[in-house]
């Protein structure tokens, strides 16, 4: 006896037809009723009738009923009770605070309704942290926005983000339009995170290709200080969608970088795979399912899934 068959036999019961029961578990109808024989032929009694309104249970099917449902919730409760069991452990995330802003909720929820005896712990630092911290195996997965990964390191592709231009009204020089090139930003004072920043170094290089020198009037490397100081109308302020959204009660104009390849790319990186516990690379796992549905929810603003995305 298999627990296939019973779960066959349970939702025969259930629809009052072998025609909508296959359709229900996906197999053909003449092989749901030939595993139903081999179910009847096992216990040398019909379980089964067929009559004019369906299919109905014999006397001994309405027996063997409620064994077949105990059965199959402790073998429901035993799957459960060994992918806890094989699931549980320790994993240590890095994330930059813009994208934790956007995506460390979503991964608190996911983890805890998947893998509910995995301990998660969240490490919010700069992207230069994270590498090195995962460098220095003190973390076993980051999302990084630098290409010069270590050589041991697994990477796979996540997400760009569109950059916008964040101010509060009636800021000096401002951006009034839709859109803005950052040829159009020379005058407008910024508040950005030092170079230590992976976002900070990404934004030189693009000014750089514009041939206009930004007016960086203050450096500041925490996202709330920062974006604290935008809506105190100091200076304004370039971030990523994320950040945006974060902010977005606050009253602050947000107005996006139109320049080509003006953007930030994320990757999760990893520790490979042969260093990675269970737990590790259960939580890869639900990162990417995470990302892929705030992107496509369009709950991570400005975000792009990149090619290769798996």
């Amino acid at each position: 006896m298999e627990l296939r068959q019973l779960r066959y036999f349970m939702a025969v019961l259930e629809h009052k037809s072998l025609g909508r029961a296959a359709l229900e578990l996906n197999i053909g109808t003449s092989a749901l009723s030939q595993q139903i024989s081999k179910l009847e032929s096992e216990l040398s009694t019909r379980l089964l009738s067929r009559t004019t309104t369906g299919v109905v249970p014999t006397n001994a099917g309405l027996a063997f009923q409620h064994h077949a449902q105990l059965t199959l919730r402790q073998a429901d409760n035993a799957i459960q009770a060994a992918q806890r069991g094989r699931m549980s452990g320790y994993v240590s995330v890095g994330l930059a605070p813009t994208t934790a802003s956007v995506l460390a909720l979503p991964l608190i929820s996911a983890m805890r309704q998947r893998y509910p005896d995995i301990q998660l712990h969240l490490v919010e630092s700069l992207s230069g942290n994270l590498a090195s911290q995962l460098n220095a195996r003190q973390l076993d997965l980051a999302v990084l926005f630098q290409t010069d990964t270590g050589k041991r390191w697994s990477v796979r592709p996540l997400l760009d983000e569109a950059l916008f231009v964040i101010s509060a009204p009636g800021l000096n020089n401002a951006p009034t339009f839709d859109s803005v090139l950052l040829s159009d930003l020379a005058a407008l004072p910024l508040v950005m995170p030092s170079m230590l920043h992976g976002l900070r170094t990404t934004l030189m290089s693009a000014f750089e290709r514009s041939g206009v020198t930004p007016n960086v009037v203050m450096e500041v490397d925490g996202l709330t200080l920062l974006m604290d100081v935008v809506c105190a109308g100091y200076a304004a302020t370039i971030q990523p969608g994320a950040a945006a959204a974060r902010f977005s009660n606050s009253g602050l104009s947000v107005v996006p970088i139109r320049d080509d390849n003006v953007g930030r790319r994320s990757l999760l990186a990893s520790l490979s795979d042969d260093e990675l516990s269970p737990a590790a690379l259960a939580a890869r796992v639900v990162i990417l399912d995470v990302v892929r549905d705030l992107v496509q929810t369009q709950c991570w603003p400005g975000a792009t899934l990149l090619d290769g995305f798996a």
